[in-house]
């Protein structure tokens, strides 16, 4: 999708798909819809950027918890300079619980790329999305259908459900080369927003009734375990950095994170891996380290 206005072209030779019609598909996720819409608070509003910081939130993360959390983070960061001049100890903080700390500085590094640029809001064009720091494809079509009200191909993991649900009901490994092309032809031109809140809130559906077509996707992965994990304990030791704002010796930070693996029922972590996990945390810009102390950067 380049800079240029968004396109449907209609595809007459996908339909019907199957026993489906394109106007019945349509007209079903409409109903279905309506019937399971929800209603969440970053939903039907005009700002970008607190759309961004909603759908950088409800990646690999649950509605519920994401409700907690958007409204507490743009009341300390409500702007998108706000949250260029922020601080990365403050927007960590206010991230914890989330997880991905990844994400977090991703939308912090946006935020201060726009900022530079002299703008103080999201460009609203495909491209000029996806070139700033953790925005990718899916982001970028969030951001323009829900804030900006224009037409996009937006594939996640609700949309997906419905389409491999309705459209592939028998198949397996469906790669979303497969859905997309389905996903651009249903695409709402005059309403957008609305069309894929339907979408996601009729996938949302799906998964609660016990149903989950994004089984069948190629995109789909099983979670790998949490707890034990080299993400743990990245997470932990970002923890414990916020929680020393002075700074804190290496080898205590190691010793706090030691007592939280033994807290646990797991072994001390080996000093390689100690240095390893420090070292990728400063390269990504998380930590500060200078004369064997880190500090948040």
């Amino acid at each position: 999708m380049g800079k240029g206005s968004f396109q449907v072209a209609r595809n007459e030779t996908l339909w019907p798909c199957g026993d489906v019609t394109r106007e019945a598909f349509v007209a079903h996720v409409w109903e279905a819809g309506a019937e399971h819409w929800r209603d969440l608070p970053w939903r039907g509003i005009d700002d970008a950027y607190a759309v961004l910081v909603s759908e950088v939130m409800l990646q690999q993360t649950q509605v519920a918890r994401v409700e907690r959390y958007w409204q507490r983070f743009l009341g300390t960061f409500p702007t998108i300079g706000a949250l260029a001049q922020g601080s990365v100890a403050d927007v960590l903080a206010l991230w914890q619980g989330l997880g991905y700390n990844r994400r977090a500085l991703a939308l912090k590094r946006a935020a201060e790329q726009v900022a530079s640029s002299g703008a103080n809001v999201l460009p609203d064009t495909f491209d000029e999305l996806v070139a700033l720091p953790g925005i990718g494809p899916a982001t970028a079509a969030g951001v323009l259908a829900f804030a900006f009200q224009k037409p996009s191909v937006y594939v996640e993991t609700n949309v997906r459900a419905v389409f491999i649900h309705e459209l592939f009901p028998d198949a397996e490994k469906v790669p979303d080369a497969d859905l997309l092309p389905y996903v651009a032809d249903t695409a709402d031109t005059t309403d957008p927003r609305n069309w894929y809140y339907a979408l996601l809130d009729m996938g949302a559906a799906l998964k609660r009734s016990g149903i989950n077509p994004t089984r069948a996707s190629t995109a789909y992965g099983r979670q790998s375990a949490f707890e034990g994990s080299r993400r743990q304990k990245r997470a932990c030791l970002v923890r414990i950095a916020l929680d020393a704002p002075l700074g804190i010796a290496l080898a205590e930070a190691k010793r706090a994170l030691d007592a939280a693996e033994i807290a646990a029922g797991r072994a001390v972590v080996d000093q390689a891996l100690f240095d390893s996990i420090v070292d990728d945390l400063a390269r990504e810009g998380f930590l500060h380290v200078e004369d064997g102390a880190m500090t948040v950067a």
